[in-house]
Parts: structure tokens; sequence; C-alpha cells
């Protein structure tokens, strides 16, 4: 593989970028332990995007090497692939946390002004919200409703064994782990760096200890891609009986 570029991600803030079909994308834990709340879209048409209940539901709760990140209802295909991720040896540990959930979905301003009854403007959801803006240079409003349920990278989740809520502890991600994507359609991402930082303690606030996370975009080898075709629509004639 050959790398095209690099995106660094400050602590508490979001940022965009785009990748070919055909091309890998790395999410990379660079200076400390980090955790990132990331979106995927088709690069051609923000309505289809990640759908987490569904990677979910056709997968686990937790994602890894060789799942695939699924695309809403009515196009449901992999928008991308999992092939990569220095994080398979964590498995399950004794309190049923795994890495890399489709369980949470962002942390956001509402939720916590509804638990703390305080304005907080760098919540994931407000970080992503800021970076579709500006990336496709549409209004903050307007690029909220794009903003959808998350693949929360390198964070350790889970469900607790008597009551089944969901529970978060610090990520055992350190610098030099990463988790790689291929892109199946040409991607429009977004990664958020979490307030949270490992989210094994405090969360959204700007005491808790946060670090940058460093995206990387690679072409693939010559020829590596054998036969592979972008992935396709979902084939549902989409009448609904009516």
């Amino acid at each position: 593989m050959t790398k095209l570029s690099e995106v660094k991600i400050p602590p508490r803030h979001a940022s965009c970028w785009e990748v070919p079909k055909g091309h890998f994308f790395r999410i990379n834990s660079v200076e400390g332990p980090q955790v990132g709340d990331l979106n995927i879209w088709n690069a051609n048409d923000l309505t289809e995007r990640f759908f987490s209940g569904k990677t979910r539901q056709l997968h686990a709760s937790h994602v890894s090497t060789g799942d695939k990140l699924w695309s809403t209802l009515p196009g449901l295909r992999p928008l991308a692939t999992i092939t990569h991720n220095t994080l398979d040896w964590y498995g399950w540990d004794e309190d049923g946390g795994g890495v890399h959930d489709v369980i949470g979905t962002r942390c956001d301003p509402y939720t916590n002004h509804m638990l703390k009854g305080e304005d907080y403007n760098h919540c994931c959801h407000s970080n992503l919200t800021r970076a579709l803006a500006a990336h496709k240079s549409i209004k903050p409003e307007v690029a909220e409703l794009h903003i959808h349920d998350v693949l929360n990278v390198f964070m350790c989740t889970g469900f607790t064994k008597d009551t089944k809520q969901y529970f978060m502890k610090a990520s055992p991600v350190r610098p030099g782990d990463f988790i790689e994507f291929f892109a199946e359609v040409d991607l429009l991402c977004a990664l958020s760096a979490c307030p949270g930082g490992d989210c094994g303690a405090s969360h959204s606030d700007d005491v808790t200890p946060c670090y940058p996370l460093l995206v990387e975009i690679y072409s693939p080898g010559e020829g590596s891609l054998g036969d592979w075709t972008p992935s396709v629509r979902n084939l549902y004639g989409g009448k609904h009986g009516i």
C-alpha cells in the first residue's frame, strides 16, 4: 500500500476526510489512550450512511477484522470492511467488555444538558456537526441532521451482568494501535476525538486527559485487489406491497 495523505484530529474536535472506493484508511492512536466516534457516509449521497443497528444485528455488539460496516435502508450494503485491528487480542474481558462497539450512540449536548443542566459544546455530536458543516460548506443545523449513531473506535464497553446496562471502562488502546478499513464505495468520513479521553473516568468536560487521533489514507498495491468490485445497493424492488 502507498500512503496518500493523513489527517490529525485534535482532542475534543472532529475532522472529515474522503476515501475513494478500493482504498484503505487507518485510525491510529499516537500520543495516549483516546477513543473516537466515527461517522461514515456515501461520499456521493449523504442520505446513505452507516447503520450501526444493522451492523450490530448482522455481526455483533463489537466489531473487528472481517466485519463490515453496513449502510442505511434502502441501500443496505457494505460501506467499509475492517481489514486490520491491533486490538483483536483483547476479545472479551471478565466484565463482558469488548473494544470497538456499535452499542453506544455518541455523547451529545442534549443528553449532557438533561443530566447536568449545563451546555457543553464539545461532545462528539457537536464536534461531528461542526466538521461536516465545514467540509460540505453547509449550515450547522443542516449538517446536524446527517450526524448518526457511530462506531465507537477503541472504546471498551459492554453490558453489566446483573442489570444488562451499558457501561464504559478505560480503553486498552495505546500509541501504535490502529484499526484499518477498506472502502467498498466512495466514502466521506468524520471522526471525533471524544472529550471522554479513554472513557475510564469523567466525560463531556475539559478536564479529562485527551489526546489526538491520526487518520491515514492508503491506495492499494498494484493488482492487490484482484477481481474486487464496489458494493452495490440492495436489490429489493421497493414496492412495499403498494
